[in-house]
């Protein structure tokens, strides 16, 4: 007889009918993990789950003490006491525990408080890890088992710590400055901060008139002609201002005969792409897969725990996907190599594998991003996985293996041609060709980026060519602002900036979606009104937790204290007296302003009452401040004080459903005028468009139109 308790078998029964006892407990996060990696280690292992962190900082006070050297409490998790009591129970009957929590700073800080909730003193206790949850791998790890690294729990003690303290003493205040229910966060704060200051730069741009002129020109000989791009005279380049200048150009050629001056013939490599890291997944399966952050990790996440395949079991199909280092292990890179040359070729093998060069510090505790095996292809697997996670599978496949293949060739040609003008100035047009020549890692993967069209020569081109004019095609066009962020742009920025680590993108990015300080629209993120309020308070109080500079040495700091070289408590020591005092301060000045509710100049429709403005989870509404007796609300709308050009009434500020502020008629549906940017009683003088606020500056309505004006600021004096 087998006796099974929630699914894990505990006693087995020996050749000689006796009931033995699993000598060695494995104790992993996931429930999802204990499955596959059960399968690997035999009957001499129990495996069992902690389902995550067991121990946390308490959620109804701060939790560290600020007068007792930072020393933080730490309780049992609501709900987790029956785990840690299954788990106990377990402990009591193993010879050996090995903790093998996620190998990061978080996953090491989970050993430890399990080390300390099950009481493990007594006991012989071994940390390993693995990157990937394949027998080799797991087997491997329990060859080369240590002790918990307190470093890399002191990093996350200072993390947790550092947020805690942030999120619960600021927070409090935007209740009561703002409303109910937000919340401030030392990298959430600064990402809305970055998406803020994009909003201000889109705002305050003016967009510049520029013009291409393209000339079309036939070969003898050819039936498609060539088209040709200005460039300026042999002396120099030159830029096209205006419609006028481009018309100049174009006289000044009448009648010019074009030629051929100089054709060069080369080759470019297109080098492959570095295998995935956390923030580029989530940028490339924003781009290609239209994921979001939060998805991508939730599948890669399953992935890298493990997806039953038939035949096999469950399998984990990746390594572990918390990583921001492009190193690959010398065994995958045999395995590559193997690959690539049995299905591709030898010229299809890369000299030496692609690596990433950055100043920055990358975090080289494991590998890449990349599949355990590159003999389970996609196409296999396809009718195994759900269509999501087959799509991501795909994409993190294609990608390992072209960074390991040969850059990709192309057949470059430049041609330059010439024209005299009547004021006997030599003009000059370009054009550029290329022509793939061999495909190397693009016969696997094509990024977003690489899906650009060949521009190819149909015919022979050289300096004997003849060519006769066909045409001018000039172009207005207008320069464009920095564009919104999206998931995939904002993670790459934060990454750049050194904000946070590739564990905190995807949670950063979905809190300040779901605190709606930013909203989503066409992949594009723009703030919400809320958003900008709660922006602006934290500039004006806590300039130093929104500075981007601080915050990255803060993260710098952390990877001190994982290299041993800082003192977690040191961290904390030097931060929070800082933040004490401007905390003080912004509730004495808080204290100062009566938050009073604004009275608006709307009656109310039952009582007769005049109604209030009040902040609700979608912003400001209409009140009624005879509430409860009366309980009449309406929409807000702010006026701005100028008349709708389309019907003359009111135009009001309003906000899409997701929270995006724009201007319309108050009059709407009736009257359809709406503008993104605050609206002025101004005219434009050039066509008699609406003018519009941008920055400091009243801008046309009608793009085309381009003018713009600085308005003159009052006399003070």
């Amino acid at each position: 007889m087998v006796y099974h308790r929630e699914g894990y078998i505990i006693y087995r029964r020996n050749g000689k009918g006796e009931c033995n006892m699993a000598k060695y407990l494995v104790i992993v996060e996931s429930p999802a993990k204990v499955k596959t990696i059960k399968k690997f280690l035999g009957s001499n292992y129990e495996v069992a789950a902690s389902n995550g962190h067991v121990r946390d900082l308490p959620k109804s006070s701060l939790g560290i003490d600020v007068e007792h050297d930072y020393e933080p409490k730490y309780i049992t998790i609501r709900g987790k006491g029956d785990i840690l009591a299954n788990l106990r129970r377990e402990v009591r009957k193993a010879e050996k525990v090995y903790l093998a929590t996620d190998p990061d700073r978080e996953g090491e800080a989970i050993s430890w408080h399990l080390f300390a909730a099950l009481k493990l003193e007594d006991k012989k206790v071994y940390r390993i890890t693995f990157n990937e949850i394949t027998k080799n791998a797991v087997k491997e790890s329990l060859k080369n088992a240590r002790e918990i690294n307190m470093n890399l729990v002191d990093a996350q003690q200072a993390r947790r710590a550092l947020d805690r303290v942030v999120g619960y003493r600021i927070s409090p205040l935007l209740w009561a400055k703002i409303k109910r229910g937000l919340s401030a966060g030392r990298v959430q704060s600064v990402a809305l901060r970055i998406i803020c200051d994009r909003e201000d730069e889109i705002n305050a741009f003016i967009p510049e008139e520029y013009w291409s002129l393209e000339v079309s020109l036939n070969i003898e000989g050819e039936k498609k002609p060539i088209k040709a791009k200005y460039y300026g005279t042999t002396e120099e380049k030159v830029s096209i201002q205006s419609k006028e200048q481009v018309e100049d150009i174009m006289q000044s050629l009448e009648g010019a005969q074009y030629r051929v001056a100089e054709v060069k013939r080369g080759e470019r490599l297109k080098k492959p792409p570095l295998p995935f890291t956390t923030s580029t997944l989530q940028q490339e399966a924003s781009k290609a897969l239209n994921f979001s952050t939060q998805k991508t990790m939730r599948l890669a996440q399953q992935l890298y725990e493990g997806v039953d395949i038939k035949g096999e079991g469950t399998v984990g199909l990746i390594t572990y996907l918390r990583t921001d280092s492009t190193r690959v292990s010398e065994e995958a890179q045999r395995m590559a190599e193997d690959y690539i040359q049995a299905h591709y070729g030898e010229e299809y093998v890369a000299e030496k594998g692609a690596e990433k060069k950055n100043g920055q510090k990358i975090q080289d505790a494991h590998e890449a991003i990349r599949p355990t095996g590159l003999d389970r292809i996609p196409a296999a697997l396809k009718d195994e996985l759900p269509r999501d996670l087959f799509r991501l599978y795909q994409l993190i496949w294609k990608r390992f293996l072209a960074s390991r293949m040969s850059a990709a060739k192309y057949e470059t040609t430049s041609v330059k041609i010439q024209a005299g003008d009547l004021q006997n100035k030599e003009q000059v047009f370009t054009l550029s060709a290329s022509k793939l020549k061999f495909e190397g890692y693009m016969s696997v993967y094509i990024s977003e980026e690489d899906k650009e069209e060949e521009n190819t020569l149909t015919g022979r081109l050289d300096q004997d060519s003849s060519l006769s004019f066909g045409a001018f095609d000039p172009v207005q066009h207008f320069t464009q602002p920095p564009a919104h962020y999206t998931e995939a742009s904002l993670v790459r920025a934060l990454e750049e900036l050194g904000i946070g680590r590739p564990s905190t993108y995807a949670p950063t990015i979905t809190t300040i979606l779901a605190r709606r300080y930013v909203t989503k629209e066409n992949k594009n993120i723009y703030v919400t009104e809320l958003g900008e309020v709660v922006n602006n308070m934290m500039k004006k109080a806590f300039p130093s937790i929104v500075d981007v500079n601080f915050t990255a040495n803060m993260e710098a700091l952390l990877d001190g204290v994982e290299e041993g070289s800082v003192k977690w408590k040191t961290v904390i020591s030097n931060f929070y007296p800082d933040l004490d005092e401007a905390v003080k301060q912004a509730e004495k000045d808080l204290a100062e302003v009566t938050i009073a509710d604004e009275v608006s100049d709307e009656v109310c429709e039952l009582c007769g009452r005049q109604m209030v403005i009040k902040y609700g989870p979608h912003g400001r509404f209409l009140a009624c401040p005879g509430f409860p007796e009366c309980r009449n609300t309406s929409p807000y709308f702010e006026k701005i004080g100028v008349a709708c050009p389309k019907c003359g009434k009111d135009v009001v500020a309003k906000k899409t459903k997701k929270g995006r502020r724009y201007y319309g008629c108050i009059d709407n549906p009736d009257c359809d005028f709406m503008v993104w940017q605050k609206p002025s009683n101004e005219k434009c003088p050039k066509c008699g468009s609406m003018l519009l606020v941008k920055g400091n500056k009243l801008v046309c309505s009608e793009e085309r139109c381009g003018y713009y004006v600085i308005p003159e600021l009052p006399d003070k004096s």
